[in-house]
This record gives C-alpha cells, structure tokens and sequence, in this order.
C-alpha cells in the first residue's frame, strides 16, 4: 500500500482480530508489521491493519502444493 491511498472506504483491523483471521497468534501479527510485511497503522499504543493488506498478505502466501524436490 502506497502512503498516499485513500483510506476513508478502507476496514482496519486490531491485531488480534487479525490473528484469529489468520489463525497465528499476536506476536506473529506484530513481527509482520514490525519488519514491514504487512502495513499498519498506530493509533495511540496499538496498531490497526488495513483488511485488504491482510488479504493480500494471504493470498501471497498461497502454496500451489506441488513439491519442489520430487
């Protein structure tokens, strides 16, 4: 997501919702935006995420299931 989007349609997320979204705990949701792969933003101590961003982060994510080393 580029710094100039228009986030006035966007849906924000807390952390742990987006935890249960993906199924991982808090503290992987945090690492993610700490080092950047997922985008978000702070509001006072916590942070929200973007919906689409957490799309888009799963669908990146997506294994085809076929093994490279057959």
């Amino acid at each position: 997501m580029s710094a100039e989007q228009n986030f006035s349609n966007a849906k924000f997320l807390t952390v742990a919702e987006v935890a249960q979204v993906m199924r991982v705990s808090k503290m992987t949701v945090y690492r993610l935006v700490h080092s950047g792969e997922m985008p978000a933003v702070r509001f006072g101590r916590s942070y929200r995420v973007p919906e689409q961003a957490v799309e888009q982060y799963l669908k990146g994510a997506v294994v085809d299931g076929h093994s490279e080393t057959a």
